[in-house]
Formats: structure tokens, sequence, C-alpha cells
């Protein structure tokens, strides 16, 4: 007995809420499909919208699915069997089971057979949007159903244009967001870095990765009509990493000629076509090119080559390429101009180690300053020079040794490479990259292999220094960063070796001459001495062993003297810690103060009004809390006592603030700041100087003692001090610290020593020179008046014999 056949039911008000309540096309692609299903009794359906692809060809694109069924592929063709039908006819097409081989619904994968194949259409104005397609596995699906389900594609066709609006909007809200998030990681990432090494590579790969592209060069501008192309990330063959670009030659070159982006995404253009022509694989189909320009001056020219996916690039891509370019630019522009700084201070820094050398015959002053003078500029870590002595090299400089230790072993180190330098004759500069070193020689990599690993530096660079006469030594600089001279440095020290080969010449001929100009008078001294009689002669003798005897054995007492100046015991600079302007001043100079005193207050209406509101928000935050704990309202009292607390914290920062418009001094002592009372109505930034305060109860006085005294100097050392300023009183103390470092005065070395005074009448003022003498104990006569002289004779005899 046959049953009837309910009837379909309708479309629920559950299913339109549902609808509202998504944006999203797959939810209600989903729940469209899940209505065809509950509409049928025994079906699967699937919802396709169409879709176009990057060549422009349409398919089938499958949002949701519902019943027993799976497809094999989410995007199918869409001339593709039943589907294809509705693509034609464009209206509802049932299939019946019987009519239908199974290569015409081959998309679909179920385990049974439909009785019945329905495909209803969606439209929207017109336009083919996509499909519903119902699969019935029990009975025929009825007029009704077809009904009902044509009036479900009805409803489902604006949801889902509505919806495909809204992600849209949605994705092309989050591409902004995503470009704006890139330009600023750009900016931030290339004004980070000032190094032009260090930034070409990070620009080119930066918009390899934004851009999606196969390879991104950069050309940089060499000259007025010339492009080199000096960095590249990716691949690309059509060009080579260092080639030249001038007018008229290429892409490039017009883009840095007009000054404006370019964009070709035709293969079969003529600038593509030329530029592909010794290309076989991997030629370029579509490019963009923009210039990086900065104050209205080029910088580089970008380019980028091929996308990624396969796909051109085009206007949007050239847009925002222009866009990031100009980031690009300015951080191009800043590390140009500090590598022009950098030039500059170079020539400058040669400028003043030549003067030094040229302005002198003294040989130990002219290398000290080869080796010292130029490390303002190039990092080194230890500069050497050797000179040629009796056919080998002697170390006569290096870098931060004072003095130079033949027995050391570090000395000796040095001198077997610099030997090993001066012979090759030629420039040398070998580095250690991780563990290997970089020379193409195997006897030079394993003498430097050993070298580096006894002296922990990775870079050794030398520059033998020759004239016309001969070689006169060899220059060295060493550090542990293998990198260390960039060609602006090798190009100084190339210059500064031929001025300090000729600097060397002449300083070691002029050595020689004090030499003979002793020895002849000395020679004539004796010649005549044994021309006397004989009487004459003895008594001669016996009056110099005398006054020998007396220099040797008379004691007097010794005494260092050098300049003197009174410095400031203890001196603090009064600085206000908030900006405002100057309400008051209660002190004078001159005046005493003790510390804590206040000196002045600034304006603190502001301030005050600051601690008043949070002092106000403070207790209605108190009262909140009273009132929430009174009602039993946990939460209420949770989040009013957190409040409170933040304003009980703001209350004693504003009082802070407000107690910091008194300026106070931190210190005993005297103000020393001139007019200070004038300062009333000033403006003052937070840190700048008010005023200072100075405490003279004890005073220090340097005394500047020449560096051949210094070995005599020690602590407690008794001292006597004559100011000009008080020329009938003399200050006595004592030596409290002798400087552990000298200083220039003069032309001369000093070293100072800090002499201790009492100075309970307050005369003494910071800056008051005068002459000091410090007690060195008693000696022979002879060692307190020839001391320097022979100290002197013995210096030039060992520079002259020893070695």
């Amino acid at each position: 007995m046959a049953t009837e056949k309910s009837r379909p039911p309708g479309l629920s008000q559950d299913l339109l809420a549902a609808l509202l309540r998504t944006l999203e096309v797959r939810p209600r692609a989903q729940l469209v499909a899940q209505q065809a299903v509950e509409v049928l009794s025994d079906a699967t359906a699937v919802l396709y919208l169409v879709e176009e692809d990057q060549a422009k060809n349409q398919f089938w694109s499958a949002k949701a699915i519902a019943g027993d069924v799976h497809l094999d592929s989410a995007e199918i063709p869409l001339e593709s069997g039943t589907l294809g039908a509705l693509a034609e006819r464009r209206e509802i097409v049932v299939f019946a089971g019987k009519e239908l081989a199974r290569e015409d619904y081959a998309h679909l994968h179920t385990r049974r057979t439909p009785v019945s194949l329905a495909h209803i259409p969606l439209f929207a104005d017109e336009v083919l949007l996509g499909c519903l397609e119902a699969a019935s596995f029990a009975e025929p699906i009825s007029d009704d159903e077809l009904t009902t389900l044509q009036e479900l594609s009805q409803l489902a066709a604006p949801c889902l244009v509505s919806a495909l609006a809204y992600e849209q909007e949605r994705n092309a809200q989050l591409a902004s967001i995503s470009r704006l998030t890139q330009l600023y990681d750009l900016e931030k990432t290339f004004n980070s870095v000032l190094e032009m090494d260090e930034l070409l590579p990070l620009v080119a790969s930066k918009f390899r990765e934004i851009l999606d592209a196969q390879a991104v060069n950069l050309w940089m501008v060499k000259d007025e009509n010339e492009l080199l192309l000096l960095n590249r990330e990716g691949e690309d063959l059509s060009v080579q990493l260092g080639s030249l670009q001038k007018t008229g030659e290429g892409i490039a070159a017009e883009v840095s000629d007009s000054g404006e982006p370019l964009l070709v995404d035709d293969p079969e253009d003529e600038r593509l076509k030329k530029r592909n022509k010794n290309v076989e694989e991997g030629t370029v189909s579509s490019l963009m090119a923009a210039p990086l320009m900065a104050q209205g001056n080029l910088v580089a020219v970008v380019e980028a080559v091929n996308k990624l996916d396969g796909t051109r690039f085009d206007e949007d891509d050239l847009f925002f390429l222009n866009t990031i370019a100009e980031t690009a630019a300015g951080a191009l522009h800043n590390a140009s101009l500090l590598q022009s700084e950098r030039k500059v201070e170079i020539l400058e820094t040669l400028v003043r180690v030549s003067t030094e050398i040229t302005s002198t015959l003294n040989l130990d002053r002219v290398l000290k300053a080869v080796v010292t003078l130029p490390g303002s500029v190039i990092p080194y870590e230890r500069a050497a020079l050797a000179l040629e002595q009796r056919g080998k090299m002697q170390v006569k400089a290096v870098s931060g040794m004072a003095q130079i230790n033949p027995g050391d072993e570090d000395v000796a180190r040095l001198r077997e490479i610099l030997q090993w330098a001066a012979l090759s004759g030629e420039e040398i500069l070998v580095k250690q990259i991780d563990d290997e070193v970089d020379d193409p020689r195997e006897e030079t990599r394993a003498k430097f292999g050993k070298y580096f690993s006894e002296t922990t530096m990775r870079a050794f660079y030398a520059l033998p220094l020759a004239d016309d006469e001969g070689r006169v030594g060899v220059l060295s600089y060493e550090s542990s960063d293998p990198d260390f001279l960039t060609d602006a440095h090798l190009e100084m020290i190339r210059i500064l070796a031929g001025q300090a080969t000729v600097a060397l010449r002449n300083a070691s001929f002029y050595k020689d001459v004090p030499f003979i100009t002793i020895l002849e008078p000395l020679l004539q001294k004796k010649q005549k001495f044994l021309a006397m009689e004989k009487r004459r002669r003895a008594l001669s003798l016996v009056l110099a062993a005398s006054a020998i005897l007396f220099l040797a054995v008379f004691p007097i007492p010794m005494r260092l003297d050098g300049n003197a100046t009174v410095a400031p015991a203890r001196t603090a600079q009064i600085e206000p810690e908030v900006e405002g302007v100057v309400r008051r001043v209660f002190v004078s100079e001159g005046q005493k103060v003790r510390q804590g005193d206040v000196l002045a207050e600034l304006e603190d209406w502001q301030y005050r009004s600051a601690l008043a509101g949070a002092v106000a928000k403070y207790e209605t935050a108190n009262s909140e809390m009273n009132r929430a704990l009174a009602s039993n309202d946990g939460t209420a009292a949770g989040i009013a006592r957190v409040q409170a607390a933040y304003w009980g914290s703001e209350v004693q920062r504003a009082k802070e603030r407000l107690e910091k418009t008194r300026l106070r001094t931190p210190i005993d002592g005297f103000v020393a700041t001139p007019h200070v009372e004038d300062l009333t109505g000033r403006h003052l930034d937070a840190g700048e100087n008010f005023a200072q305060v100075v405490n003279n109860s004890q005073a220090t006085v340097d005394v500047a003692i020449d560096e051949r005294d210094v070995a005599l100097l020690h602590r407690d050392a008794k001292a006597a001090i004559k100011l000009d300023g008080l020329p009938l009183r003399t200050f006595k103390g004592s030596v409290a610290v002798v400087s552990p470092k000298s200083a220039l005065e003069g032309e001369e070395r000093v070293f100072y020593a800090r002499v201790k005074v009492a100075d309970p009448q307050n005369q003494l003022r910071p800056g008051m020179q005068g002459r000091g003498k410090i007690s060195a104990g008693w000696h022979p006569v002879g060692y307190v008046f020839l001391r320097r002289p022979a100290m002197w004779i013995y210096s030039k005899l060992w520079s002259w014999l020893s070695w």
C-alpha cells in the first residue's frame, strides 16, 4: 500500500534569524545547505559560488556541504557535467538518477546512487552567482520540494551577496592594516640602521619579502649619468651584480632620468626582450621600478622582478612599491650622510697626523703619532711600527705601550710577524672568519692560524714603508673584528704610510747628528787637557774630585715644584627636577647655606591643582569602596579598591612633584652663582642649572708635577702653597693623592698631586692660581741639581745604543 508523501516544510523564522546572525559566506552557505537537506528526505546538498582565477577563467567553488557526500576538489570547472548544464541554461535543472551516467556527476562522491539530482541557480541582479545542488536518494524530488528549494535559493542569494561584500570590505581593511603594519615595521627597521653596508642588503631583503618578488635589485647612483647594481636579494639572471647602466641603457636608467615609478607587465615589451636577450631560463616577465628620492635628490633605484606566485605586478603593487621606497630613501640618505661625515673625519684626522709628524724631527714623537692618532677614526685594537736596523725589523712603537720591552712575549711575537710581512714587500690583509683563515696560501694560513689563536686577534693588516733609498720599516694594524677596515680606512692608511716614510727617514737622519756634535767637543777638551803641564793637570784633577765628592755626599732638601690651582673641595649644582618659572629666590651670591635650605621656589599652581584633583579622586574612590562594602557588593568594592590604590599613588606622586618645586641645597657651603637673586621670573627646564653651592672649608690644591719627577712623589709628603691672590701667606698641607693618569699642560706631560689644605678662614676660592712645592726628602747636591740632565743623557744613550 503506497503511503502519501509528506508536504515539505516551509522556510522557518529560525533560518532567517540564523542568516542574519552570521556575517561570513561559509557559515551562511552552510545554513542554506543544511536547510536544503531538511527540506528533502534522505538527501545531500552542496552550495557553490562562481569565482574567477588570475587568468579570468570561471569555476564552481564549493562553500558548504550537508549530508553524506564529499568532493575531491572544492574547485570544479564551470562547464563540468550536470553543473555545466546549469551554467548553460541558467534555470532550474532536475535530473532523474536513471538518466544519468556516473561521469555526469563525477564531482560528487557518495556511496549510493541518487534518485534525483537538482540544481537551483542563485542570481544577483541577473548575474549567475552560484547554485544549490541537491541529491535525493530515497524518492524523486517533488514539485513542492523544488518550489521550497527555489524559495530557499531566492532568499540565499542576497544573503550571500551581502556576505561577500562584508568579507571583501573586511579583507580590504585587513590588507590596509597589514600594509600600515609593514610600513611601520619598515620605517622602524630601516631607521635603526645607519651603516650603509648593513642597510643595503636589509632594504633589498625587506622589499622582496613584502612584494613577494623573485628578486629585488638596488641600483645606487655612481655619478650623474650612471647607476651601479650594488645589491640584490633573490635570483635575477638578466643582469649581473656590479653592472653599470647609463642613460638610455635600461629600465633603471629610465626611472632615474624621469624620477617616476615604472611598471612593465608585458613579456613582449621591447625593454624586457632586450633584457632577456641572453637568458634561457628565468627570464623577466614582469618588472616594476621606483626611484628612491631624498630631499629632491635621487639616491637609488629599486627594481622588483617577477612575482613568486606566477602572476604579474599591477598598479596596486607599483603604488605600494613607490610608498615604501620613500621610507627606504630616507634611511639611505641618512646612511650616506653618515658616510660623508666619516670621510670628513678621516680627512681631518689625516691632516692632523700629517701636521704632527712633519712638524718635528723627534723620532719618538713621530713614532707615537703614527700608531696612536689614527685610532680616533680607524677602529683598530693595536697598531705597531717596526723600523729596519742592521737588516732586521725592530718594534719601535705599539699603541697602548709607553715603552717597548724587547723581551716581552707579545713584542717578540709581533716582531716575528712584522719581519715576515716586511719580507713580502707588499700590502697584506689576512682575516680569520669563524675558524678559517682567509688566504690562498697554505703557509700563510698556518702562520696566522697560530698567531690569531695566541693573540685573540682576527684581522691583521700590514703595509711596508719604503722610499727611493730602500726599506724604512713596516706599519701594521690589528683587530678582533675581521671587517674592521673599510675602503676609506685603507685609503687613509696608504696616504699616511707615504707621509710616515718621509718623516721617519728625516727623523732617523737627524737623530745621528747629536751624537757627532757631542763627541767632537769632548775630543777637543781631552786634547787641551793633555796639553796642560803636569802640576796644573794634577790640581785640576783634585778640584774635580772634590767637586764630585761634594756633589755625591753633601745632602740638601729636595723640593718638587709646579703650578698650583685651587679646586673646590665639594661643589653641588642646584637643578630643578621639574620645569617651571622661578617665583622667588631666597639667597644671594656668597651667602652661606646649610644642607636642606630652600634656595628658591618655582611657580607651583599647576602642581597644587594636580594634587587637589588627585586627592579628590582618591577620596571619591574611597567613598565608592565604602559604599560597595556597605551594600555587600564585593565586585564593585574590589574595583573601587584598585581605583583608590591608584589614586593614592597619584596623590603621593603629586606631593613629590609639588615638593620638587622647592630648590634645596644638598650640602653646606656658599652660593657661588653671580646675581642669583636676578633669576626670579626665569623659566627653568628640568635638569637646567640654577645655581652652584661650593664648600671650601677644606680646599684641595692641584700641583702639576713634571712626569720626570713623578717617581719622587708619595702620599703624605709635606707641601707649601703660595697663591698669586694671597702673596703674603703660605698655606701648608700634605699630598692626599697622586693622579694615576698624566695630563697635557702646554707641551709638557704632568701628574697632579692633590694637596689637602686647611682653610678655616675661608680665604681660598676655586680657580686661584700660584706655585706649589712638595718635599721629596734629603738628597745629595749632585742628585738634586744634575738629576734631570743625567736622565736626558741616559735616555739619549739608550735610544742610540740599546735595542
